[in-house]
């Protein structure tokens, strides 16, 4: 019987759970995520090969994870990265200036955007959220400009030295013009897109930065963001985008209903994690613990010679007393447990039989026989009688 749950046993699994949250939503919206559930496909073979006794697939997949930490580092080198920068950079302030309600800079931004997709001047703009993207820009020109739609035009005209770049923009200032983006290379998306549009997906794709950008051959507006490229023709669709990201940057001010909020969003996932990390915390932590446990075992007698029966078996049940970890008690079939005496000695005369460990059959590996009470059985035979 397990032993109640403390204070600590409750909040280990809130802080997993927590854990395993975050990793998911921060999967979800990166490239990582099929390499992800292929190697979760993987270890769940593996866990199920070594419970199931298949040594040979056992064997082949425990060499593959030996190397699984430098493959997991080779093929997610951007996405940790930018993990660990997402939880450098959590809870702190990083020293950003204050930012100005979302409306002026918001219509600002909108109001642009549509006369460039009118007029079919190319532009490529981008709303910073919480990540830093510092290393992500290549090149470009410090401005730190007061927003303006003036201001955004000339840098979007034509024949400006840096109109094919992007244009960041941060609360109600325009800090940086004629900035390169990283590339994508999901041409599902792109289809017959181009640069700008690669450039916006790119970014994008490895931060959670807003892209948007003006088509100079359609004359059409797409927002990138979270890796996903949309097509965007409703105004006041744009400007709440812009105003959702922009309100990303400030402090988000605590509440009962600010605290309730996120617990709502996608709830049935967060209680299926829960209940996995309460499963495996059960499993690894209780279940990690020597248990011993007795049982009374019947006794099965075979190989008999073919002119004896069995009369009886003394005793009928032996006390049989297992020990290993509790977790391999789990799997653990009582009614299949038994006895076997091998009663092929039977021919030369003999009739008490010696138990030891080999006695006892069917008992799931990592639990072993600590002592057998008692340690001895005799079989009473008879002659087969002849047939009539």
């Amino acid at each position: 019987m397990l032993a109640p749950l403390r204070f600590a046993d409750v909040l280990d699994i809130l802080i997993v759970s927590l854990l395993v949250y975050t990793l998911v939503a921060f999967l979800r919206r990166t490239r990582a995520s099929f390499v992800a559930v292929g190697l979760g496909i993987v270890a769940g073979l593996y866990v199920v090969a070594r419970l199931l006794e298949m040594q040979l697939t056992a064997a082949i997949l425990g060499g593959f994870f030996a190397i699984v930490v430098v493959m997991v580092v080779i093929i997610f080198q951007d996405e940790l990265r930018q993990l660990f920068e997402q939880v450098a950079l959590w809870g702190l302030r990083r020293g950003r200036r204050a930012i100005v309600p979302v409306g002026d800079p918001t219509d600002v931004l909108v109001a642009c955007l549509r006369d460039c997709a009118r007029d079919r001047v190319g532009a490529l703009a981008v709303v910073p959220g919480r990540q830093h993207l510092g290393r992500y820009l290549q090149g470009g020109i410090e401005l730190e400009g007061k927003l303006s739609l003036p201001l955004l035009r000339s840098l979007f005209d034509p024949h400006s030295p840096g109109h094919d770049g992007a244009v960041v923009v941060e609360g109600d200032r325009v800090t940086r013009f004629a900035v390169h983006l990283p590339l994508s290379r999901d041409f599902d998306q792109l289809g017959s897109l181009g640069t700008r549009h690669s450039a916006a997906l790119g970014l994008a794709e490895a931060t959670d930065a807003l892209c948007l950008v003006v088509s100079e051959e359609r004359g059409t507006i797409s927002a990138a963001l979270h890796g996903r490229l949309e097509r965007i023709d409703d105004p006041g669709r744009l400007a709440a985008l812009i105003g959702a990201v922009v309100r990303e940057q400030q402090p988000a001010e605590r509440s009962v209903g600010g605290i309730i909020g996120p617990l709502r969003a996608r709830w049935g996932e967060k209680l299926a994690i829960v209940a996995l990390v309460t499963g495996l915390w059960f499993l690894f932590v209780p279940g990690g613990r020597e248990a011993t446990v007795t049982l009374k075992v019947p006794v099965e007698v075979a190989n008999l010679p073919p002119e004896w029966e069995l009369e009886k078996a003394e005793p009928r049940r032996v006390g049989v007393r297992l020990v290993g970890v509790r977790r391999a008690f789990y799997f653990l079939d009582r009614d299949r447990l038994v006895v076997m005496v091998d009663g092929a000695a039977a021919a030369v005369g003999r009739r008490t039989f010696t138990l030891t460990d080999d006695n006892v059959r069917f008992r799931p590996p990592g639990i072993a026989v600590q002592a057998l009470v008692p340690a001895r059985v005799k079989l009473s035979l008879r002659p087969v009688p002849p047939p009539s």
